[in-house]
């Protein structure tokens, strides 16, 4: 049986669940469509953007 979706060296094997506000669903929707990536990645996108400014000081 060959594996599941795109071949990826950012192998993302660990689940995470959040409940979230609908007013904050709405605004990662609208990020997510405006930038034209999956709500996911602008998750993934963020978490970076907090580490990167945490390690800048």
């Amino acid at each position: 049986m060959s594996p599941k979706g795109r071949p990826t060296q950012d192998k993302r094997d660990k689940r995470f669940e959040i409940r979230l506000s609908a007013e904050t669903y709405k605004t990662l929707e609208e990020c997510a469509e405006k930038l034209d990536i999956t709500k996911a990645e602008v998750i993934h996108k963020g978490i970076a953007m907090v580490k990167e400014k945490l390690d800048e000081k």
